[in-house]
């Protein structure tokens, strides 16, 4: 814990202060549910130019905060750039979502990929964009995802439900898995240090995939690697609150709060927060848990949700946000009824 808190409310709260008012940011608040978003991908292009332009990416990185104030601006990437950083090809099928070539299935895939570090440079001059031009009050986020989601992409060339390829490669051929984990997390701690060099003020490892895994398998493919990310971190950027994210961990979350050394770890949709108060280590930062779809619902339904989230964590620092990224159909007018739940009336 650090001897003084930062005056920005989110950075506090993951330094461990508990504020009388959460601080709210929403993951993928900086994208395809605004307007202004969908103007500007409508007149540059699809998602990766705007990703890989620094320009527009720190616009759109911004539009959020101007919006809504909210506490922290999240950077406007992809965790499959990392992928580009290991020599993947990487291109969006429109509709259908990210591909990826060659499909990393052997040992002699691995070793042909060559590294091409440059991929990151657009993010970079991202990140120095956006952190000239924020509000003092807010928290800049960078991230990246946790190897095992990284690492199911890069093996099935694509997003797939059940990640049945990777799962199956880390049965079969765990030398393998472990080589492309290896090789993911070390790309992951140069990326993020790079995002920590160039302004973001705390990280999140999104491992988002997390919950298709046995839990050994877990304690393999998501623990050891991100506990080895974080302590990278923490050795080289001290003072960076970092946030692990374990999609799906469900009952897993507790071992992954006590081993991985996250700063914080955010909650998704389906735990019962009363639950995770109750299971994770006294004053640990939490951060979420609104369904998505609570808040497309709006009304009632969301003041309740909101209501039931804040009871309980009210005792633990807590950042308010969703559990998983906010969905494009969401209503804007819905956006600001949750703020202004979470903030007590004072959108």
């Amino acid at each position: 814990m650090p001897e003084s808190f930062s005056p920005k409310p989110l950075l506090a709260t993951l330094q461990g202060q508990r504020q009388h008012v959460p601080p709210i940011w929403l993951m993928r608040q900086a994208g395809r549910y605004l307007p202004e978003y969908r103007a500007m991908r409508a007149e540059k292009g699809g998602f990766l130019a705007l990703a890989m332009d620094s320009e527009a990416a720190a616009e759109i990185t911004l539009q959020p905060i101007r919006r809504f104030g909210m506490d922290g601006a999240i950077l406007f990437s992809d965790i499959l750039v990392v992928p580009m950083a290991l020599g993947q090809d990487l291109w969006f099928e429109t509709g259908e979502g990210p591909r990826l070539a060659p499909k990393v299935q052997a040992r002699a895939v691995l070793d042909g990929l060559q590294d091409a570090p440059q991929a990151l440079d657009p993010v970079y001059g991202t990140v120095r964009r956006v952190a000239a031009l924020l509000p003092p009050q807010t928290t800049f986020l960078g991230f990246a995802g946790s190897p095992w989601t990284v690492a199911t992409y890069m093996i099935n060339g694509q997003g797939s439900r059940e990640q049945a390829e990777a799962r199956r490669l880390a049965y079969g051929d765990p030398g393998l898995m472990q080589a492309l984990i290896d090789r993911i997390a070390e790309c992951t701690i140069i990326y993020l240090l790079g995002q920590i060099e160039a302004g973001v003020e705390a990280v999140q490892l999104f491992d988002s995939w997390s919950g298709s895994l046995s839990p050994a398998q877990f304690e393999r493919w998501v623990i050891a690697p991100t506990a080895r990310i974080i302590a990278a971190l923490h050795e080289r950027a001290p003072g960076v609150p970092v946030i692990g994210f374990p999609k799906g961990a469900g009952g897993k979350l507790p071992a992954y709060a006590r081993e991985v050394g996250a700063d914080a770890i955010g909650v998704d949709e389906t735990v019962d927060p009363v639950w995770a108060h109750a299971a994770l280590p006294k004053g640990l930062p939490v951060q979420g848990n609104l369904d998505p779809l609570a808040l497309i619902a709006g009304g009632e339904t969301l003041d309740g949700a909101v209501d039931r989230i804040l009871a309980a964590f009210t005792e633990r620092p807590h950042v308010f946000n969703l559990g998983h990224g906010i969905l494009p159909d969401t209503p804007i007018a819905h956006v600001e009824q949750l703020l202004t739940r979470v903030r007590g009336g004072t959108a």
